[in-house]
């Protein structure tokens, strides 16, 4: 009987056992990239899994508690110690998105995105608010068209163009009218990045037109040499501690995927 409560004791605490060696590991490897590069490292690596309710797969992506957590670690940074941010994600919630790309903007030296795999929509539009962007040669970046209940905006606002009005019924008119106003605002918010990173003036409008027209569908995606041919700053050069990293960071349902250690450098 002692035997076996021992067993179940174990098999609780052994979980918790294993999540503060890999965190310790973790902040031992952060802590000598950071070392090696000068910089405060900051990882928005996104393992959370589709979680079932009911039947259905509920996915998590980049969030408002994220922002908060990625806002919190810009501000404990000097601002004259560059930032590196390790980026591993399907993207996320454009208001918590938009919250990461000014804290990024605000951040006087230089910031540093890594795209070891992949960092599509909302991940794509932090790496665009990136000094310069570290992308591995099979490395993808996405689309940063709207999407409005699943749907591209782009085509949701195209109806008009295909019904008169009198056949089209009230809830489409006014799905019809948000995507239209999605469109604009996401094209002024990609323009506003590219300018305070001050792309060339006349490289904008290119750029823009590619990433928020819905030209191909939202999932396909940006490969290093279209990203390097449309203007964006992408480097291939990814240090291997960076790639190496991301073995620290094993899938486990509701983890948080932004880490940096807390403390004022």
């Amino acid at each position: 009987m002692i035997a076996l409560v021992s067993f179940l004791i174990f098999l609780l605490i052994w979980p918790l056992v294993q999540a503060q060696i890999v965190q310790g590991r973790r902040i031992a490897f952060i802590r000598m990239i950071e070392r090696q590069r000068g910089t405060r490292l900051i990882t928005l690596i996104d393992r959370r899994r589709r979680a079932p309710i009911f039947g259905f797969s509920f996915q998590e992506f980049i969030d408002i508690e994220d922002a908060e957590e990625i806002l919190r670690a810009i501000r404990l940074t000097p601002a004259s110690m560059p930032i590196d941010l390790v980026i591993h994600t399907p993207g996320g919630i454009e208001l918590a998105v938009e919250q990461i790309v000014y804290g990024l903007l605000s951040h006087p030296a230089k910031v540093t995105v890594f795209v070891p795999h992949f960092a599509l929509s909302g991940g794509t539009m932090l790496a665009l608010a990136a000094d310069e962007i570290r992308m591995d040669r099979q490395a993808l970046l996405g689309r940063l068209d709207p999407q409005i209940l699943g749907l591209p905006a782009v085509s949701i606002a195209k109806i008009n163009e295909r019904k008169v009005p009198k056949d089209i019924d009230d809830q489409t008119i006014a799905l019809i009218d948000v995507s239209q106003k999605a469109i604009v605002q996401t094209r002024e918010l990609v323009e506003k990045i590219l300018l305070a990173n001050e792309y060339p003036k006349k490289e904008i409008p290119k750029i823009v037109a590619v990433l928020t027209e819905g030209r191909a569908t939202h999932d396909e995606p940006i490969t290093f040499d279209e990203a390097r041919d449309l203007g964006l700053r992408v480097n291939p050069d990814i240090p291997v501690a960076i790639s190496e990293l991301l073995r620290l960071y094993p899938p486990r349902k509701g983890a948080s995927p932004v880490y940096y250690i807390p403390s004022r450098y």
